[in-house]
């Protein structure tokens, strides 16, 4: 396959001025030949000490020594067995729970993690919901909405923020605060997304748990937020005059925030690479707000904002864990059948698909600020935007693999050329993101001389054509393959030897 529509993006600072200069570049087609790569991710469970968006990479445990065991260990793993296999037959009845507000669409079991899934679809507000039942205590609970912006004033981020700072039933001012403090959640947190928002709980106490789902469903469908312009000053923005003296100065909670990510040379160039390969859809913008534009949003805008994304028909909610499926339908419904359909929602909330329409090297450059004691480098990004159409899933794969390939360790052929060859101080980009609805690959460097970008670009991109000419080591493929076959092997606790 190809990786087309590729864009650079290279932060410099500027030799004779405290602002920095940024230069990107963006290339055409550079096919990467029959032979490709892998990587893999597994998504960890809200109740990690992950506190990220993303997921977070890791290889499945491992248990590699074979050991007899005694007969009373025999015995007893018998016993398991039999207790699983209850286990086992009360978790598939779950699949078959209903709910007159609810028709059921489809039903799956996933062996390899032991979870019977159901997806439900409420008949009033046409909202969907994954109903996921496992033998995990650890209670999970989520509900997602697509919020494309249309700006960077950050409307998105700000409306994260303030759903959470109490709602019609929950009237306290900062219930997540409280929540944060007094409840047995094993994780509690909202993320902001370019193209969605997310809102997750989880506990392992059953009573703490719904207790959470009901403060975080009656937040995102009921703040306060949208009727009271407080909040959204707050959250948001606002003049304050600390002197009488001094001009006035904007400030808010994500106001402030964004202030200290648009400082960040590293934020910068990921933000400008993303905006440089899709200029025409949504991620051409920022969800998280941009300083200089968040003073732009009024109220008015910020509550149009939820009443059009926050609709039940535009969610998507998720339970997971060992508690009742019918008190899960129960406790949504409450909810959910105070909305009608409302079947624009999701139309209006689509996000469009950026097309290639990249045909050259085209180079932008920017500036971000810089102390006048910092060196006088550079910062490179070479990106590509990898398709304009969904995936297959040999595609997906595929891609993977070639990302492993090139990047996944010390000896990757495009990592490893580039760590040694002292053209910089540090890699940039990362390689594949596909947690949007468009896949992109971006490498580069930082601590790049001034003279030597151009060379950092050549060097990433000659890289790059070696191995779609060359391919890659029968030992490097093989390892990658296995690997991948490693992890979709279902794992096998239950023999006694």
């Amino acid at each position: 396959m190809a990786l087309l529509a590729c864009f650079a993006v290279a932060i410099g600072r500027g030799a004779t001025s405290s602002s920095t200069r940024v230069t990107a570049l963006s290339f055409a087609t550079i096919s990467s030949g029959s032979k490709v790569a892998w990587r893999y991710a597994t998504a960890t469970s809200p109740s990690s000490a992950t506190t990220g968006c993303a997921p977070t990479a890791g290889a499945p445990a491992f248990f590699g020594r074979r050991h007899f065991r005694s007969s009373s260990s025999c015995a007893a793993s018998i016993t398991s067995l039999q207790q699983s296999a209850v286990a086992t037959e009360d978790l598939e009845k779950t699949m078959d729970v209903t709910h007159p507000a609810f028709e059921v669409v489809a039903k799956d079991v996933v062996s390899e993690y032991g979870a019977y899934t159901t997806l439900y679809k409420h008949k009033k507000s046409g909202a969907e919901l994954l109903s996921v039942a496992s033998d995990d205590d650890n209670k999970v609970f989520g509900i997602t909405f697509r919020t494309p912006p249309s700006d960077s004033t950050g409307v998105p981020h700000i409306l994260e923020h303030s759903v959470l700072c109490g709602s019609r039933k929950y009237k306290t001012k900062d219930p997540f605060v409280q929540l944060l403090q007094g409840s047995l959640q094993t994780f509690l947190n909202a993320f902001t997304y370019p193209d969605r928002t997310c809102y997750v709980v989880a506990s392992q106490n059953e009573k703490d748990f719904y207790n959470l789902v009901n403060v975080y469903a009656d937040a995102v469908f009921h703040p306060r937020a949208i009727s009271d312009p407080m909040v959204h000053a707050q959250e948001g923005w606002h003049l304050e005059l600390e002197d009488k003296e001094e001009p006035l100065t904007y400030k808010g909670v994500v106001y402030n925030e964004m202030k200290g990510v648009y400082s960040s040379p590293d934020s910068l160039l990921g933000r400008e690479s993303q905006r440089c390969l899709f200029p025409d859809n949504t991620y051409s913008v920022d969800s998280g707000g941009d300083p200089t534009v968040i003073p732009e949003l009024s109220f008015e805008d910020f509550a149009n904002f939820h009443a059009k994304f926050y609709h039940p028909a535009n969610s998507r909610i998720y339970f997971s864990g060992d508690d009742d499926v019918a008190k899960r339908l129960e406790i949504m419904d409450d909810y959910l059948s105070e909305f009608g359909p409302s079947p624009e929602s999701k139309p209006e909330s689509e996000i469009v698909w950026q097309k290639k329409t990249i045909t050259e090297p085209k180079w932008e450059k920017h500036a971000y600020p810089s102390g006048a004691d910092q060196p006088e480098t550079h910062m490179l990004n070479v990106n590509w935007l990898l398709n304009d159409r969904p995936f297959t899933p040999l595609e997906d794969l595929t891609v993977s693999i070639l990302d492993h390939l090139l990047t996944g360790t010390t000896s990757s052929i495009l990592r490893k050329t580039l760590t040694e060859s002292g053209l910089g101080e540090s890699i940039t980009g990362g390689g594949l993101s596909d947690e949007l609805l468009q896949a992109t690959f971006s490498m580069g460097m930082k601590g790049v001389k001034p003279d030597d970008v151009q060379a950092v670009n050549d060097l990433l991109t000659d890289t790059l054509k070696k191995a779609a000419e060359e391919g890659f080591t029968d030992d490097a493929s093989k390892y990658n393959v296995e690997l991948f076959g490693f992890v979709f092997v279902p794992f096998d606790f239950g023999k006694c030897i």
